[in-house]
């Protein structure tokens, strides 16, 4: 019998990626404009981004995702079926939330489809026949997730993470959506789309000079509206370490999430370090959590760890589902992953085969519009220096195991860490009592309540 041969290939030489930069203009309304002209195929790919800071929705929560639902839904320059009918007749894809618009063509239906796109955008024509219907499948999603762990365990832990008057905490429930008029929404919009705050990307196959009279037109009458910028609370992480309980009783698995909140921003010199950490610790099939759990012991079909990274604070998640019977040994196991992490300098092999792997991705990625409209973006929201992405390659294999361990301290704040658990108190309870951990419980809604009776 043969055997195969089961080993990794070695990382080849990483490529040189050349990216194209965008060529600027602004219009008077503060709108930010951004064209790459890239002419190897007849596309052109339109990105509008409104980057407003977040804000909370209060009693209204549901308000903006209402907003979103609706913005495309139809518009008063044209009919909703006429609108569809010539999208699809274009073979055109093109789509809008509260946040901006989306839309690829063939370059030579370019301009009617930036046309259509600002029909859908600027002009929106929300109806209380649309309004009420969407509220309607909002209502009935909530109603069906009313008894899923998971859906129970990531509202929880965002509320406890950032504090339900935090954007990043709050969350919908029936009231807050049943608060909401059709007059809401239309203030939102007027509030929050607005261009002050937006840009515009497009690239493919276009000319500039061409381009650029025709967006000046198109987007010149989209009026300021001087969003309100709201500050909130900076979210402390706990004191100390500490489970979080939520009892499901219908819970089969028992959902773990270890989270701390985090202010890393992509210009921190330390922000690839970060998230190779991560990484290591829970980003691919080989990491240290994935392994353990999975692997080793079989508890899961998988674990895994995300860190945030922006303008705003963020969080650092590392999760997985775990049989009932072992959700208190899976948290020492989580615990030990995350220490060894800080304290255990990762492999020289390990850190150049993640590296190589972040590398590899960003080379298939670097290729695609939708990929060079988020770096165009990002160097201009998140305030990257403008070679960031060429020097993204070197960047990446300039970091080192003590950078690896240096982040891991910085970020990975084991000893302020809620560990949040929901499941199904009567068989994880007496476990999870015994880990010698300070244990407060939570309900569905990450409100403290007291200790569920266990029988």
């Amino acid at each position: 019998m043969q055997t195969q041969d089961r080993t990794q290939p070695q990382p080849g030489k990483p490529p040189v990626v050349n990216i194209n930069k965008p060529q600027t203009f602004f219009l008077a309304n503060g709108l930010k404009v951004m064209i790459v002209e890239d002419h190897k195929l007849p596309k052109v790919t339109f990105k509008l981004t409104i980057d407003n800071p977040p804000f909370a929705e209060d009693s209204k929560k549901g308000v903006d995702e209402l907003c979103s639902n609706l913005i495309g839904g139809g518009n008063i320059k044209i009919t909703k079926d006429d609108f569809n009918e010539e999208v699809d007749f274009l073979g055109a894809t093109i789509g809008f939330n509260s946040h901006g618009a989306y839309a690829s063509a063939l370059s030579k239906y370019s301009g009617r489809v930036l046309q259509l796109l600002t029909y859908g955008a600027l002009y929106p024509n929300f109806t209380q026949e649309e309004f009420d219907k969407e509220k309607a499948k909002l209502l009935e999603g909530i109603k069906a997730q009313e008894k899923s762990v998971p859906a129970i365990a990531n509202r929880v832990v965002n509320a406890l993470a950032f504090g339900m008057n935090h954007p990043a905490g709050e969350y919908t429930t029936q009231e807050t959506l049943n608060n909401v008029t059709l007059a809401d929404v239309k203030a939102n919009y007027s509030a929050y789309f607005a261009p002050e705050n937006a840009y515009l990307v497009i690239i493919g196959d276009i000319k500039y000079k061409e381009v650029k009279p025709v967006v000046e037109k198109l987007f010149g009458s989209w009026k300021r509206t001087n969003t309100a910028k709201i500050t909130y609370t900076t979210p402390e992480n706990v004191p100390f370490t500490q489970i979080n309980f939520v009892d499901v009783p219908n819970a089969v698995q028992s959902e773990i999430s270890l989270v701390n909140t985090l202010d890393l921003k992509m210009a921190d010199k330390d922000f690839f370090p970060a998230v190779i950490a991560t990484y290591i610790l829970g980003g691919d099939f080989n990491s240290y959590l994935n392994m353990n759990l999975r692997e080793e012991h079989g508890w899961t079909y998988g674990a895994s760890t995300i860190i945030g990274a922006g303008k705003y604070v963020s969080k650092l998640k590392s999760a997985s589902s775990v049989k009932n019977s072992v959700t208190d040994s899976a948290v020492v196991e989580f615990v030990k992953e995350i220490n060894r992490i800080r304290t255990e300098k990762v492999s020289e092999e390990v850190l150049k085969n993640v590296k190589a792997g972040y590398i590899g991705r960003f080379v298939m990625q670097v290729e695609k519009p939708t990929a060079i409209a988020r770096y165009a973006l990002n160097i201009e929201t998140e305030e990257l220096t403008p070679d960031f992405y060429e020097n993204y390659i070197k960047t990446i294999n300039a970091v080192t195991a003590d950078d690896v361990l240096k982040a891991a301290n910085k970020y990975f704040l084991i000893d302020n860490t809620r560990i949040i658990i929901a499941g199904k108190g009567s068989d994880v309870i007496p476990g999870l009592e015994k880990l010698n951990i300070p244990l407060f419980y939570f309900d569905k809604f990450g409100h403290p309540t007291e200790k569920p009776i266990v029988k």
